[in-house]
């Protein structure tokens, strides 16, 4: 039998603190906070899942989930709620609430948020690529570029790509992020 994983309170949330099933309520999990960018739970916490990386995300307008980059993994989203834009290979495309995006490996993209409130997005993505050179790149976009979504010169390095972003902050979550009571 595959046991449960305890849950653990680190001051900003809980995270699962072992290996095994777990159930955690995203208002109760630990998220992270980051200016310029959307606020993040990831449901791992400390923990890698080594085949699936599953994470929401609340954006503001104009607030990007991340930057603009391909994977040589699939990466798929759904807007939960409000409105969203995708930059997908240079074109942009507005969503809405239950828009199913399918990115497969190398398609260049990226969420932002839209409209006049906060949008909740759900971000499932595949792990078997994900260490290493060839997990995927940077690439310059204007489009992505004006949305402040992008990189001014091509990279693979993470940390060259986010250097300009204060780092994480591990928070609670707050009131209104999420809709509903």
């Amino acid at each position: 039998m595959v046991p449960e994983a305890p849950l653990e309170d680190t001051g900003a949330g809980l995270v699962a603190a072992g290996d095994g099933w777990f159930v955690l309520n995203a208002r109760e999990g630990r998220w992270r906070h980051q200016d310029g960018r959307a606020e993040r739970l990831d449901f791992e916490g400390e923990m890698d899942f080594s085949q699936l990386g599953v994470s929401l995300y609340v954006l503001r307008p104009g607030e990007p989930i991340g930057l603009y980059h391909w994977e040589a993994d699939q990466e798929d989203f759904l807007v939960l709620s409000g409105a969203a834009l995708l930059l997908v290979e240079g074109e942009d495309r507005p969503l809405r609430q239950w828009d199913f995006v399918h990115c497969p490996p190398a398609t260049r993209h990226m969420i932002l948020g839209a409209g006049d409130g906060p949008s909740v997005v759900l971000a499932v993505g595949a792990r078997e690529h994900q260490d290493g050179p060839g997990w995927g790149g940077y690439p310059v976009d204007e489009l992505a570029l004006r949305h402040g979504a992008g990189v001014a010169e091509e990279t693979n390095d993470p940390a060259e790509a986010y250097k300009h972003f204060p780092d994480p902050v591990a928070t609670r979550y707050r009131d209104g992020w999420l809709p509903g009571p």
